[in-house]
């Protein structure tokens, strides 16, 4: 099947192989976008489309210094010989997964990262440049968000919604050929990354998760205002709300070409002036406030997944608590200091874990560690991966500022 591939200047030689392969994926694109937008995207009510998506991810990683590969992987139209209804959409096309590969050192370490909720792989730009000294970095887009297919979402059930994102990131595994790679998931991206893990524990040789749900519980005294004011109407609407599906991005997209300003105010705003750490510079609020509408605009595909996972208040309706006991993979928890994911879900299923289990937080950052306190956040994956790296295995001690919880 098809396969497209972009690079960074420095790695076009290395694409130029794929250019037929990545002609006709291209061309499908191309085709498939004609016929659904015979409008400039200036007179579009939503100024968005796959293209722009790609073109705003490659001006986002144009501040990241390290060469790397783009490509969509093909995870074809479901998984060989599923009858299962959640892969399906209103056509039988090819699925891709959207992936950015960094060089690195031929020896190093595999580290794939996952987003999570409403993001995709660029929220990690501040990032890869650090990680690719040590780790050959893979992010990837999950199924139905950012750069990758977007099939409509036909999931009924908590057990469909967790196989579209787990089956689909094992094909993806099959089409990279893969194994033995550390395995980092932010937010919902660790729950997928944890649920993933303990189906096909065999291909991670480390976990880590980075402010991850699914390990909260409603039992939590912080909780107890989010519970009491469930209980009141204002709590029963908004929970309607939830369970018919009502997602931000479907307001992003109600509101056409205002679009992109909600979002510039909501970035800057969350990283500028509330920012918990270090605050984006005005570029890199350009960038990722660009990058970002695009992602959230695009048409509704793995957004749909909420409902199915998490109860109105984010409480999982399947709590990975409920699994420590099965865990296989070692596992380090990364939260920011002000995470508003609570890091005491994580001590709980440490509890009845049967292999070794960290949880490290990182000051002066909130739940986007990443982008918050880069800088923490990297000694934190670094330390968490200290027997995989050659000069890590003779340094047991955490580093100055983390905090081992």
């Amino acid at each position: 099947m098809a396969e497209e591939v972009r690079s960074s200047p420095d790695a076009a030689a290395a694409a130029a192989s794929t250019t037929t392969a990545a002609s006709a994926v291209a061309a499908a694109r191309t085709n498939k976008s004609s016929t659904r937008f015979l409008w400039p995207s200036v007179l579009r009510w939503i100024p968005t489309s796959t293209d722009h998506i790609l073109a705003s991810e490659e001006r986002l990683l144009s501040l990241v210094k390290t060469p790397y590969e783009q490509e969509q992987v093909n995870i074809g139209s479901g998984p060989p010989g599923s009858k299962v209804r959640w892969f399906r959409s209103a056509s039988d096309e090819p699925r891709f997964i959207n992936t950015v590969t960094f060089d690195s050192k031929d020896d190093s370490p595999t580290l794939v990262m996952v987003h999570g909720y409403g993001a995709s792989h660029g929220f990690f730009f501040r990032n890869f440049d650090a990680l690719a000294k040590h780790f050959r970095v893979i992010a990837i887009d999950q199924l139905g968000w950012g750069g990758s297919s977007r099939p409509d979402f036909t999931c009924k059930s908590t057990e469909e919604t967790e196989a579209w994102f787990i089956d689909s990131f094992e094909e993806w595994r099959k089409g990279k050929n893969l194994s033995n790679f550390i395995l980092l998931g932010h937010s919902f991206g660790g729950y997928v990354a944890a649920r993933y893990a303990l189906k096909h524990p065999e291909h991670i040789k480390h976990l880590v998760l980075v402010g991850s749900a699914g390990f909260s519980s409603q039992t939590d005294a912080m909780y107890a205002p989010l519970i009491h004011f469930k209980a009141t109407w204002k709590g029963a609407v908004l929970s309607h709300l939830w369970e018919s599906n009502f997602t931000p991005q479907k307001i992003i997209r109600g509101i056409g070409p205002f679009g992109p300003d909600l979002v510039h105010k909501y970035m800057s705003a969350r990283f500028g002036a509330y920012s918990t750490g270090e605050v984006l510079s005005g570029e890199e609020t350009r960038l990722l406030t660009d990058y970002v509408y695009h992602t959230l605009a695009a048409k509704a595909s793995g957004e749909l997944c909420m409902k199915h996972i998490f109860e109105f208040g984010a409480f999982t309706r399947v709590p990975l608590l409920q699994s420590a006991s099965e865990w296989k993979v070692p596992t380090t928890f990364i939260y920011g200091y002000e995470d508003w994911m609570p890091y005491g879900g994580a001590q709980e299923a440490r509890k009845h874990m049967k292999v070794p289990c960290e949880i490290i937080r990182v000051p002066k950052a909130g739940h986007f560690v990443f982008i918050d306190n880069p800088t923490g956040f990297h000694s934190a994956v670094l330390y968490a991966c200290r027997k995989f790296l050659s000069y890590g295995a003779d340094n047991p001690s955490l580093p100055e500022g983390l905090i081992s919880a």
